[in-house]
């Protein structure tokens, strides 16, 4: 079965680097290591990001569980379709479909169990959620519809969004203070508190909203001047 494989848009400020030191780990890798195995690796490595957010519930420093799950999803979920173009064992068909299906169990773990730690309300870990797979979305439609796969917004993309999160964990970890940090406002009748991480759950939340609007307003004008609408006389 022929596909067209949409053009993939890759602009994050990390990407040159990255790009590189991806192909260098690839050509190095034995040939029994497939992408099949790369995918589920990152998968696991997001459910041991989740379970270090979730045992902080018993001390801070499983966090430091957490880093390693983002590393290791990094390394599996970044390095395995560039095993399979370096390898020249490509399977489009198959590997849109599991990556993309995979990648979203691979968030529900990280985000619910951010939510589920002593660290950030779930509520927010859920938006930020949904706002993930709004843009999920966005990006599949387009990848059909224009033939352009985004894969970053704002010279950010998920390597640097996984650095932020290790970068936010280890604060937590030493900065004693980000730690105690605690808030609260009124909602109608209830008060609601907040830490560190819903902080910045909630900054994130705020970009992931600002890109997606920007690129959906974007968007629907370009594909109204390329599908307009003709009145019948």
């Amino acid at each position: 079965m022929e596909i067209k494989q949409s053009t993939r848009i890759q602009t994050s400020i990390l990407n040159g680097l990255e790009k590189k030191a991806l192909v260098w780990i690839a050509g190095r890798l034995p040939h029994r290591v497939t992408s099949d195995m790369l995918t589920w690796f990152g998968l696991f490595g997001s459910f041991l990001c989740g379970l270090g957010f979730f045992l902080t519930h018993y001390s801070i420093y499983w966090l430091w569980l957490s880093c390693a799950g983002l590393l290791v999803n990094w390394f599996g979920d970044s390095l395995d379709g560039t095993l399979a173009r370096v390898h020249h064992q490509q399977r489009p068909l198959y590997g849109y479909y599991l990556d993309h299906n995979i990648d979203t169990v691979t968030e529900a773990f990280m985000f619910i169990g951010a939510g589920l730690s002593p660290l950030m309300n779930l509520g927010i870990a859920a938006l930020c959620y949904a706002a993930y797979l709004a843009l999920t979305v966005y990006v599949s439609i387009n990848a059909h519809l224009k033939g352009e796969f985004k894969l970053t917004y704002g010279k950010m993309g998920p390597t640097e969004f996984r650095l932020i999160i290790i970068i936010a964990n280890i604060l937590l970890m030493y900065v004693p203070a980000l730690t105690a940090f605690q808030g609260s406002f009124q909602w109608f009748d209830k008060t609601i508190t907040y830490g560190s991480l819903d902080v910045i759950g909630t900054g994130i939340l705020l970009i992931l909203a600002v890109f997606y609007f920007i690129s959906f307003f974007k968007d629907l004008h370009w594909f109204a001047e390329k599908d307009p609408l003709i009145k019948n006389k």
